[in-house]
């Protein structure tokens, strides 16, 4: 009988996860990643897992190259276009000095010099007026001979005020496309559609630069899959949380730079959602670094920017906080003769040094061999065995430099690898104005329940839900996200009586834009809809980001509606900043962004696979400086809702999971293991 599947597949910067359901079934594959090819390692884990692709009816896809080719500069070669006079936009950038004591500080460097910089004359006003028509002949006639001769991939398109009124950048799409087949044209209110120009810009130039990537990559990936007989839906993660056709994809690349953490992150909500947990910090860390987010009432913090290689993006991405914490990442001195870990990783190739790959760096992973948190014959089920006295001579030299041990120097590393994440944590929380005590702390990843119990005690936090098979929580949010489409729109309106109107306007128009979109690729179900607006104080340089449901624009009563923005706005400024603000100081609405939602029509139940080749036994493990029996326990021997205490290991095919003494652990109805810390 011929079965299909859907199948999720992440690729992350040491090991692909794919994880893949058949409607009663679920199937679970690690393999190891191909930095230089990523989507090797895709066709690796579908062959590993027994999956050929003519029996798969959905899949989802999440990776970091867009990412990977910013950071390392190994994007396309494109120009930027933008109003005369502003050439210099991109190498201006802001004037701030984030380390002001540094001094060796440099700026981000752009991703195109100068010389690569284009102006064309025209001019539009803030609110939207011609000041100077586009000079058609110009472009076409002085500008587009200097692109075709520069033999750029790509072209990215700022021009000034265009969030306002596109009129200009829309034909200079038009006559460049046009005039340069074949070349990739990107501008900015397709991708970034509000006030800021520099940020604006280099959002703009960011796009351009992975778009060639992106759609090769894609290109390949969809012929490879049509050569194996894949007639399935084919979709790619969004950093927004929502997952899109890899058609429209390749069309909008630069939605696609944090796709893999932000799949974690939906995959925790839901399945800690299961157990009735709503008020979450996720905490994923993996093979290179640790990400942390801070979820409310079950709903993904939505952030309207972020940077990249210190290079600002504005679009819509889950508010996620990045520290270089994982597995991979080195031990090693800094400049002062301080042990430090990361940012620097080992990646997937050499890797730690226990991977027995030519790694002989010391490493996290090494560090918890060397503590006797992992058992070296049963890292990911036995598959892969790990090699003690490799990750030992790794951390040789180290504790000759301080007359210690390999294995007091490991345990040290570990430590310090908390704080890191700790810092994470707090900077999504308490400087936030939230209490990280108030929330669940949800740990996965391949290493991030190693590591769950000593950052929550850290932290104050009593309860910690690890979901099952932890290790590939990441593909599993591929299959758990919504398709979405997201659109922001510039508005720049006081809240005051005229704003109902103006507002229900804009939200009709960016609402059918939307919608409108989800149907050209074909979906005919109706989506949800979420609706954020960016608001501040008049006269602040900076606004936030408030919630509001979309219902609250079509009440009849202007009053109502300009109150319940109000306190919503309020709310959230007090909480952020700790300041209480007296009634009645005007406030302004800087942006709209709008979403539209499609759910899918069923999510895999997860469950831990056996265990067959672990048993339980007792071992010794050194834990902040003391040596204690530990008991290692296989995860299946775990029994429905009968906690056991520590300390104890227990032992997954993806991860292991670290219970202290003074803290228990329970499986409960969902397969979720729910930790919780005795108070004295």
């Amino acid at each position: 009988m011929f079965v299909s599947f859907r199948v999720g597949i992440e690729v992350g910067g040491t090991f692909t996860d794919l994880v893949a359901f058949d409607g009663e079934q679920l199937r679970i594959e690690k393999v190891n990643s191909t930095p230089s090819q990523p989507e090797a390692a895709v066709f690796d884990a579908l062959y590993a897992a027994d999956l050929p692709l003519k029996r798969l009816d959905d899949l989802v896809h999440g990776s970091t190259v867009a990412t990977n080719a910013v950071l390392e500069r190994k994007g396309a070669r494109i120009a930027f276009i933008t109003t005369a006079g502003f050439r210099d936009l991109l190498q201006l950038q802001r004037h701030d000095r984030r380390n002001v004591y540094e001094l060796a500080y440099r700026r981000a460097e752009p991703l195109v010099s100068r010389e690569h910089s284009y102006e064309v004359m025209e001019r539009l006003l803030a609110d939207g007026r011609v000041a100077q028509s586009l000079d058609e002949t110009d472009l076409v006639e002085r500008v587009s001979p200097a692109l075709r001769s520069g033999g750029y991939e790509a072209i990215a398109v700022c021009l000034l005020n265009a969030h306002v009124d596109p009129v200009h950048e829309q034909r200079v799409l038009a006559l460049l496309r046009t005039h340069l087949p074949g070349v990739f044209v990107t501008a900015s209110h397709q991708v970034a559609r509000e006030i800021r120009e520099y940020e604006r810009a280099s959002t703009t130039a960011i796009a351009a630069y992975v778009q060639p990537v992106i759609d090769r990559y894609l290109g390949r990936f969809e012929d490879r899959l049509a050569q194996q007989g894949f007639n399935g839906l084919f979709t790619v993660m969004q950093s927004n949380g929502g997952r899109l056709h890899a058609e429209a994809m390749r069309q909008n690349a630069v939605t696609a730079m944090y796709s893999g953490p932000a799949a974690g992150v939906v995959g925790a909500v839901h399945q800690a959602g299961l157990s009735g947990f709503t008020d979450l910090i996720t905490f994923d860390m993996g093979g290179t670094s640790t990400d942390v987010s801070l979820i409310q009432q079950g709903r993904p913090t939505l952030a309207a920017a972020s940077e990249v290689d210190g290079l600002p993006v504005r679009t819509p991405l889950l508010d996620i906080v990045t520290v270089g914490a994982g597995g991979g990442s080195i031990v090693e001195l800094d400049d002062g003769g301080m042990l430090q870990v990361g940012p620097r990783s080992a990646g997937a190739q050499p890797g730690p040094a226990c991977y027995g790959r030519g790694g002989v760096q010391p490493t996290v992973t090494d560090a918890h061999l060397l503590r006797g948190t992992l058992q070296p014959d049963l890292f990911l089920g036995g598959r892969m065995p790990l090699d003690t006295e490799a990750a030992r001579g790794a951390f040789a030299a180290l504790a000759d430099r301080f007359g210690s041990t390999p294995e007091v120097v490991a345990d040290n590393a570990l430590k310090l690898a908390d704080a890191s994440i700790v810092r994470a944590i707090q900077l999504v929380s308490t400087e936030r104005g939230l209490d990280p005590r108030d929330f669940v702390l949800v740990p996965y990843g391949g290493a991030g329940p190693l590591h769950a119990a000593s950052v929550a005690t850290d932290l104050g936090i009593q309860t910690i839900v690890v979901p099952p098979n932890p290790g590939t929580m990441s593909a599993f949010g591929l299959l758990a996200a919504p398709i979405a489409r997201y659109l922001t729109h510039s508005v720049q309106h006081r809240l005051d009586v005229t704003a109902p109107a103006a507002l229900q306007r804009v939200w009709g128009a960016m609402r059918e834009e939307v919608d409108r979109s989800l149907r050209e690729l074909g979906l005919a179900q109706a989506p949800e809809h979420v609706l954020a607006l960016d608001m501040r104080f008049v006269g602040q340089g900076f606004e936030v980001s408030v919630d509001v449901e979309p219902t609250l624009l079509e009440v009849e009563d202007p009053a109502t509606c300009i109150a319940t923005m109000e306190h919503a706005f309020l709310a959230t400024y007090e909480r952020m900043y700790q300041q209480r603000v007296p009634a009645g100081r005007p406030i302004e609405i800087t942006a709209m962004r709008v979403a539209a939602m499609i759910t899918p029509a069923s999510v895999p139940r997860l469950a831990e696979a056996p265990q067959p080749l672990a048993r339980e036994s007792t071992r010794r493990v050194l834990v902040d400086s003391v040596v204690a029996q530990t008991r290692f326990v296989p995860v299946d021997v775990l029994q429905l809702d009968q906690p056991i205490a520590g300390p104890l290991v227990i032992q997954s095919n993806t991860s292991s999971i670290v219970v202290p003494k003074g803290w228990t652990i329970r499986r409960d109805s969902h397969e979720n293991l729910i930790m919780h810390r005795n108070l004295p």
